[in-house]
């Protein structure tokens, strides 16, 4: 027996006990909005206190909605013949894909990379949480708040461990010199692979200058483990570049 019969086998018997007029109804309404809430406010919070553009309000709002949009598509299209069959998916299918596009609002190019992948996910889980908790999923519903909440603070740890022997490096230098051929050389004596190179010119006035981004990594993509400040103290003499950054993760 799934969980949404069991739902409303308790629905028709707080029916029975107040006369059979909805209110049971409207208990199960209420509590899917209100663990909604709160399922959310997790996630939210998470993304608040990392200061991240989508936060609280952001997650709150988005399941929240799906959820009333899942609870009009099972209780607001009552079929009117017997026998007539419906779709209560069909409205919640169109929320999926509105909220794609919501979350693709959170990704941004920056710095040669993507940031706000993370976010748009969340929002996105967000989104898929109101839908359970509207279908009356209550069971799924905190389980994968649960595992989502997992993923974000204790595997953000181990990310920061991994990325951390692939750091990204930004240099900013004259357009006129030979950077790429300098970094190249450099990489080749600290015995360093370099990869995912993007590079722009940025106009600076009458003078023009480049910007490199590309990550480190050891031979045949091992665990890099090399002394990156002395790395980047050679590249900036080598090159002549105006200034050098390390990023360890996004």
């Amino acid at each position: 027996m799934s969980i949404i019969s069991i739902d409303q086998q308790i629905a028709d018997f707080f029916n029975q006990l107040w006369g059979g007029n909805g209110w049971g109804n409207m208990l199960l309404i209420l509590i899917s909005l209100s663990l909604t809430v709160i399922l959310s406010s997790f996630i939210g919070l998470e993304r608040e206190v990392r200061g991240r553009s989508a936060g609280l309000r952001t997650h709150l709002l988005v399941s929240v909605g799906s959820a009333i949009i899942m609870i009009i598509s099972i209780y607001g299209f009552p079929a009117l013949v017997s026998g007539q069959t419906r779709d209560p998916a069909r409205l919640a299918a169109q929320v999926v894909t509105g909220v794609g596009f919501l979350g693709a609002g959170a990704i941004i190019h920056y710095a040669g990379g993507i940031k706000g992948l993370t976010t748009a996910s969340t929002i996105w889980l967000s989104m898929a949480i109101g839908l359970a908790c509207g279908s009356m999923n209550f069971i799924l519903a905190i389980i994968s708040t649960i595992l989502v909440m997992i993923v974000l603070i204790t595997f953000r740890r181990l990310e920061r461990r991994v990325t951390k022997h692939h750091p990204m490096v930004i240099i900013l230098g004259s357009s006129k010199r030979p950077i790429l051929s300098d970094i190249l050389a450099v990489a080749k004596e600290y015995n360093v692979i370099v990869g995912d190179v993007t590079s722009q010119i940025i106009q600076d006035g009458d003078d023009e200058k480049i910007q490199i981004v590309f990550r480190l990594s050891g031979e045949n993509n091992a665990l890099l483990d090399i002394d990156t400040t002395g790395f980047c103290n050679e590249l900036k003499v080598r090159t002549g570049a105006i200034d050098i950054k390390v990023i360890n993760h996004h």
